[in-house]
């Protein structure tokens, strides 16, 4: 069944509907997945966000059409790192994050890299701030019993692209990676 979600997008957002964006989804076939490991006593997952949900979260912050599809076609997931049960404090940086697509390492998009590609849009100061504090930490250090955090992360890849991620942290002077394999880019 296929279903307009335009009124349902004005109760959640207000001004999405002051743009000219019309957002339609086929409600019987969305699916949104997830993908989970456990390594060492940290808990990483990611679960998709389909482009319309990106698309409505930074439309109603202000964003211009152009950066927002910029955005929401660039592979963007719900990240969360959790401390459950590490002998001690995790400490990671996304920069030692990667993806692998057909056997080849590349690097997540970082957010500064988004943040200069979204100052060439021309957003102001309060939408970049918000931008900002919605992805997840650059890095971070959680402590041990279940500290942990979660943001949206952007790995820059087309829709329906498939990667494994390679997460890497440190408890100590002793690193750990955590591997998600054949995850797939929200269509």
């Amino acid at each position: 069944m296929t279903r307009n979600i335009g009124p349902l997008l004005m109760i959640i957002c207000p001004g999405v509907l002051s743009v000219p964006v019309q957002a339609q989804t086929d409600i019987s076939t969305a699916r949104i997945e997830t993908w989970e490991t456990t390594t060492s006593g940290v808990f990483l997952s990611l679960t998709q966000i389909l482009p319309d949900q990106s698309r409505a979260f930074y439309v109603n912050r202000g964003f211009p059409l152009e950066a927002t599809e910029q955005y929401a076609t660039s592979c963007v997931f719900m990240a969360v790192l959790r401390n459950d049960s590490a002998a001690g404090v995790v400490r990671f940086r996304l920069d030692d994050w990667s993806i692998a697509v057909d056997g080849a390492q590349r690097p997540l998009v970082s957010v500064d890299e988004w943040l200069n590609r979204l100052e060439a849009h021309g957003l102001d100061k309060a939408s970049l701030v918000a931008f900002r504090w919605a992805q997840f930490p650059p890095e971070q250090e959680y402590g041990p019993g279940g500290d942990w955090n979660q943001g949206m992360l952007s790995v820059g890849l087309s829709p329906g692209s498939r990667f494994d991620l390679v997460a890497r942290w440190s408890v100590g002077n002793t690193m750990f990676k955590g591997v998600l394999r054949d995850v797939e880019c929200p269509d």
